[in-house]
């Protein structure tokens, strides 16, 4: 497999093409920025998988994933972002969102995870990954989700979200709808500012809320009807 990892900082980049290299028999490159990666894909036939931070001086993660999709179709993605591992608020087992200190274990298991899917495959995370990266990186704009043929909205001001939406609900039920679609596909767009506001207790209180109420409902649900 073929990964490439888009860091600012040369010395933990380097540092994490070495652990590539030393515990797995993948192929690992470089690059310092997203001029270089675009670069870098007009020189290389595939690449199976992106590691790159979520914002720094001439990167911008987000966006760099969606564009390089388009040149490597069924590419996924892992994000290293600026914010502290002790910042979040709620842990997931197979997270694709990596704040430092990385932890290595669990990134070769993302690494090991995104080896050999299925031609095509959309590039998911958690519903609670897309959230908590949005919000503790203080992003502004608007959040799409979309699982199979459902969708929602989300939209923060400065990682605070203000209004959650889908085809049957607005606010802090929206948010909890989405919650329960576990991995979906997501796009961020931050020229889109919300319709109207929703929501407005701190945006941890709300998914923390969502993720126990979708818990709870996956408890009580019948055999055969749980929810994944």
């Amino acid at each position: 497999m073929q990964l490439l990892i888009v860091h600012r900082d040369a010395e933990i980049g380097e540092q994490l093409v070495r652990m590539v290299k030393d515990y797995s028999r993948h192929e690992c490159d470089l690059v310092e920025s997203d001029a270089a990666a675009f670069a870098w894909g007009r020189c290389h036939p595939k690449c199976e998988l992106l590691l790159t931070q979520l914002e720094a001086d001439g990167i911008d993660g987000l966006s760099l994933g969606g564009s390089l999709s388009e040149i490597f179709p069924g590419l996924q993605t892992l994000f290293f972002p600026a914010y502290a591992a002790s910042e979040r608020r709620l842990d997931l087992a197979e997270t694709k969102v990596f704040p430092e200190p990385i932890e290595g274990d669990a990134l070769l298991g993302a690494i090991e995870h995104a080896e050999n899917p299925t031609p095509g495959a959309p590039d998911l995370f958690h519903v609670v990954d897309v959230v908590q990266m949005c919000c503790l990186g203080r992003r502004s704009g608007a959040i799409q989700i979309v699982k199979e043929k459902k969708s929602g909205l989300l939209f923060s001001r400065q990682g605070q979200l203000v209004h959650a939406e889908t085809t049957t609900a607005r606010g802090v039920a929206a948010l909890s709808e989405m919650v329960a679609w576990d991995y979906v596909e997501f796009a961020y767009d931050r020229s889109v500012r919300p319709p109207v506001e929703t929501i407005v207790a701190p945006w941890d209180e709300v998914l923390i809320k969502a993720v126990t109420l979708h818990k709870r409902e996956k408890t009580v649900m019948p055999a055969g009807r749980q929810r994944a």
